[in-house]
């Protein structure tokens, strides 16, 4: 693997992640778990930031460039990194997730916790141990906010690095299908900052899903790993006009880690343009902020931050006021301690 490991190179990589994440985010944000035929009619083809249109419940109202769930926890567990040195502490994510649905609650909003998060919340609740309350997550929760630790992580040692991504999964997503979707993201983000190529990630992201797969409690479902290289190899030899039928068809687009983190990886290994698989994936229908996210960090990490168009990026830091470089920052000082 030929890789550049300049400071300022990282630096460009790791801010390109934490941008695309958001950015894929954004873009999802007003077509998430809508069905293909709607988001045609309410939006027609999707090439930029919109708003929420009429039939998007989860989103209702929100601007065009407003991110959601995603880049909200993936920023909360980045802050819970640097004030932990790297490490995360697994009673303090617990309460900043309790705290973060409630205040979505008392915003009125419906863009709350997810499946697997929202029960494993429920759980710490109940008075379970942080340690067990993720023994049943299966869905992408972890892999959707996993960036961070793929920022601030090297991924040389692929077993020390899963155990990272283990401690930032358990919570929530104490599964094999969890890790395993959280190892595939976060590996992936790891070796494109620095500086591998789209093989190189996807080749990673792979054997990353080959390992977390044997962490966690044991849970049915497909191989991540094996489902990736299949949807890899398929969407190769497939027109890329039929790119959106087959992911909808076959690799399927909902929350399922061995769905939408397949999907995300897949699109990224045969991407030529970071911002159009961005696109597509926000047309897809079904769980498109989170596959978008998840797609947009990887390519980021890729490709730096000039990958993304600046309008897009003005938009979307403008009306989240985000400021993504300084994170990124502070997050690479972390791999380097």
């Amino acid at each position: 693997m030929t890789v550049s490991r300049s400071a300022d190179g990282r630096l460009d990589r790791a801010h390109g992640a934490l941008l695309g994440l958001a950015l894929g985010d954004a873009l999802g944000m007003p077509t998430q778990s809508m069905s293909p035929g709607e988001i045609a009619d309410d939006y027609g083809a999707i090439t930029g930031l919109l708003d929420a249109g009429p039939r998007q419940r989860i989103a209702h109202g929100m601007p065009a460039g407003s991110i959601t769930d995603d880049t909200e926890q993936a920023l909360l567990l980045a802050q819970l990194l640097i004030d932990g040195d790297g490490h995360i502490d697994e009673r303090a994510f617990a309460a900043a997730l309790i705290e973060w649905e409630r205040a979505m609650e008392a915003k009125g909003s419906l863009d709350l916790l997810g499946p697997s998060t929202k029960r494993a919340v429920e759980r710490i609740l109940d008075g379970v141990p942080a340690s067990e309350s993720g023994r049943f997550g299966t869905t992408n929760g972890a892999a959707m906010r996993v960036a961070p630790i793929g920022v601030a992580a090297s991924a040389d040692d692929i077993e020390l690095f899963i155990d990272a991504v283990v401690e930032a999964s358990a919570v929530t997503h104490n599964t094999s299908l969890g890790i395993a979707g959280a190892s595939a993201i976060g590996a992936a983000v790891s070796v494109g900052v620095d500086g591998g190529t789209i093989q190189d990630v996807v080749a990673t992201a792979i054997s990353a899903a080959r390992l977390g797969e044997r962490r966690g409690h044991w849970m049915a479902g497909g191989s991540i790993a094996s489902r990736i290289e299949w949807a890899r190899d398929l969407l190769r030899v497939t027109p890329v006009t039929e790119h959106s039928h087959v992911l909808r068809d076959l690799v399927g687009t909902s929350v399922a880690s061995q769905e939408s983190v397949v999907a995300a990886v897949a699109l990224v290994a045969v991407s030529t343009d970071a911002w159009q698989t961005l696109c597509l994936i926000a047309g897809l229908g079904g769980d498109t902020d989170t596959i978008a996210a998840m797609a947009g960090a990887v390519l980021g990490a890729c490709h730096g931050a000039s990958i993304w168009p600046t309008h897009a990026v003005d938009q979307m830091q403008a009306v989240n006021a985000l400021d993504l470089e300084p994170i990124a920052r502070q997050l690479l000082t972390l791999r380097a301690s």
